[in-house]
C-alpha cells in the first residue's frame, strides 16, 4: 500500500472540485480521486448536485445519470446510482431542457419556469447527498460549469450553494490549456462573496503542456496574491478514452492509420445526445470518423450513422436544411451502410408522431421513409441496461442501454436488428432492411462491446477487423489519469482538507 492510500484509509468527509470554467478537468479530478481512494480500499463516491448534459447513462436502480458519473461511479468501483447525479438537464432547445430528477423525467422547463422550481431541486439533491454520504467514507462532488456565474447565484444548487448547504471545502481547478489561467482563478475568486472566497481552500492547475519549472514564478505570485495554496499542475494526459460530459471532440474527424480504413460519417446534429456511442470507433486505428457540422461538405462514406437526439424533429428539419435526405438516398443507391440509433432510428421511418407536445408542437413531421414504421413519442421515458445477439455476421452477443420517449411500430420490424433478452424471454428489437444495408436500433453503446463492434464493421465493409476492448481501453484512462493525478498534486495536502 503507498503512503497516500495509508493516509486516506483515515479519511472521512466531503470535497468538492469546482472549476473555473466549463470543461476545467473538474470531472476528470474527480473521477481520479476516486480512483485513488478505490485503490487504498476507502469508500468513495462521486456527486454532481446538478447536471446539464445530452449524454446520459441508464443507472442500476433504473434511472437516468449523467455519463460523467457513471465513469466516475467505475473509476470508485461501483455500480452508478441515481444519487450521483439526483438532477440532470438535457437541453431540447436554446432556452429549455427536460429536467430529470432522481433518473426520471419531470418535464420540460424553460429557464424561468426552472428557477422557480429549484428549492424542489436543491431538496432533492439534498436527499441524495444524505443517502450516498451514509454509504461512502468520502463523497468527491463535482460542481457545474463555474461559480462565477453571478447571474446564477440565487438559488445556486450546482456550486457554492450546495458547498453552503453541506459545508464543504472547495478546491478550485483552473484549465491553463486555454491560456489566461491566472487571470481566470483570480477573476473567479473576485466573483465569489467573502464567506465562498474563504470556501475555496485550494488550487489545481490542470491540462499543462511543458516545463512546469518555468510556471512556478506565476505559481508564486497567484498564492501571494490570493493566499490559495496550488496543490499541483497536471499534465495534459494524451489518449484518454473516457466518457465525455457533453462537448463532441473538438477535432471533427479523427484520421485512421490502419493499412485498410472504413470511412464513417456522423452528421454533428444540432442536439446530438450520447455521441459517446461512438467513442469506440474514434478510438479504432482502421476506422476514418468524422463528425460533419453544419455548412460543411458531405464526404463519401462506407458507413454513415445517424446518432440519438434530444429533439429528433428539429433535427430531422437540420438534416434536410444540411442536404442529408439528398446524400442519404445517393449513399445507399452507391452500395453504403447506414445505421440509425434511437432518434436516428426513428428518423429512418414513415412518419414521426408527437401528439403529446413532447419535442415540438408539430403533431406530426414526414421521416426519411427509408424503412416502413411509425414513431409516436409517448410521455414515459424508456430506461433499460439490456443485452443481447445481434442478427448481424454470426449472431454475436451485444449489450448497451435504451432511453427513449418513442414508440415505433410497422412491418420493417419483423426484420429484427437484435434479439433482446428479457428475464428468461426474448424480444425482437431494431430493424434490419431486406436489402441488408440499413440498420435501425433503441440501444446505445452498440460499439462498446468489441465481438458487436468488430461485427457491424465487417457489415460495413472492413474485411480483416481488429477486435478492440474499449471497456478496457476506459479503465486504463481512469488509471492513466490517476497516476497523473497522484504524480502531480500534493496528495496529503488534499486529504487533509477533507479531515
Amino acid at each position: 500500500m503507498t503512503p497516500h492510500a495509508t493516509r486516506i484509509a483515515t479519511m472521512s468527509g466531503t470535497l468538492m472540485i469546482q472549476g473555473t470554467s466549463s470543461d476545467s478537468g473538474k470531472s476528470t479530478i474527480v473521477g481520479a480521486l476516486c480512483r485513488l481512494g478505490a485503490r487504498a480500499g476507502q469508500r468513495v463516491a462521486p456527486f454532481k448536485p446538478q447536471n446539464m448534459s445530452l449524454n446520459s447513462a441508464v443507472t442500476i436502480d433504473g434511472g437516468e445519470i449523467g455519463r460523467a458519473q457513471a465513469w466516475q461511479a467505475l473509476a470508485a468501483g461501483l455500480a452508478p446510482e441515481i444519487d450521483m447525479n439526483p438532477v440532470l438537464l438535457k437541453p431540447n432547445s436554446d432556452i429549455g431542457a427536460q429536467v430529470i430528477v432522481h433518473g426520471h423525467a419531470r418535464g420540460n422547463f424553460d429557464a424561468r419556469a426552472y428557477h422557480g422550481y429549484k428549492p424542489i431541486a436543491m431538496q432533492a439533491v439534498l436527499e441524495s447527498f444524505e443517502r450516498l454520504r451514509a454509504k461512502a467514507d468520502i463523497v468527491f462532488v463535482e460542481g457545474a460549469g463555474s461559480p462565477a456565474e453571478v447571474n446564477l447565484r440565487e438559488g445556486d444548487i450546482a456550486n457554492m450553494g450546495f458547498a453552503e448547504a453541506v459545508n464543504c471545502p472547495v478546491v478550485l481547478v483552473a484549465d491553463i490549456d486555454r491560456g489566461g489561467v491566472f487571470a481566470q482563478i483570480l477573476g473567479t475568486l473576485a466573483c465569489l462573496s467573502d464567506n465562498e472566497r474563504a470556501r475555496v481552500k485550494a488550487v489545481i492547475i490542470n491540462k499543462f503542456r511543458g516545463d512546469v519549472a518555468l510556471l512556478k514564478p506565476g505559481i508564486d505570485w497567484l498564492q501571494t496574491c490570493t493566499g490559495k495554496p496550488v496543490l499541483g499542475v497536471v499534465p495534459f494526459v494524451p489518449n484518454l478514452w473516457i466518457d465525455a460530459e457533453d462537448m463532441l471532440p473538438a477535432a471533427s474527424r479523427r484520421v485512421a492509420t490502419g493499412d485498410e480504413v472504413l470511412r464513417v460519417v456522423v452528421p454533428a446534429l444540432p442536439r446530438i445526445s450520447n455521441h459517446t456511442d461512438f467513442d469506440p470507433l474514434r478510438a479504432h486505428r482502421q476506422v476514418d470518423l468524422r463528425f460533419v457540422r453544419a455548412g460543411e461538405p458531405l464526404p463519401g462514406a462506407d458507413l454513415v450513422v445517424l446518432p440519438g437526439s434530444k429533439s429528433v424533429q428539429r433535427d430531422l428539419a437540420w438534416l434536410r436544411e444540411n442536404g442529408w435526405e439528398s446524400y442519404l438516398h445517393r449513399h445507399l443507391r452507391y452500395g453504403g451502410k447506414l445505421i440509425g440509433v434511437c432518434g436516428g432510428m426513428q428518423m429512418l421511418g414513415r412518419e414521426l408522431r408527437d401528439p403529446h407536445g413532447i419535442e415540438s408542437d408539430v403533431a406530426c413531421e414526414r421521416g426519411l421513409g427509408l424503412l416502413d414504421f411509425v414513431t409516436t413519442l409517448e410521455p414515459r421515458k424508456q430506461l433499460a441496461n439490456v443485452e443481447g445477439t445481434l442478427r448481424v455476421g454470426d449472431n454475436v452477443p451485444v449489450r448497451g442501454y435504451e432511453i427513449h420517449m418513442g414508440a415505433t411500430v410497422g412491418p420493417a420490424l419483423a426484420r429484427a436488428a437484435i434479439q433482446l433478452r428479457d428475464g428468461n424471454a426474448l424480444r425482437d428489437e431494431g430493424a434490419l432492411s431486406e436489402d441488408g444495408q440499413i440498420l435501425a436500433t433503441y440501444l446505445h453503446g452498440l460499439f462498446d462491446s468489441p465481438d458487436a463492434s468488430a461485427a457491424l464493421l465487417r457489415w460495413a465493409g472492413l474485411r480483416d477487423v481488429e477486435r478492440i476492448d474499449h471497456d478496457a481501453r476506459r479503465l486504463a484512462s481512469i488509471d492513466k489519469l490517476a497516476d497523473a493525478v497522484a504524480a502531480n498534486v500534493d496528495i496529503d495536502a488534499l486529504w487533509r482538507l477533507i479531515e
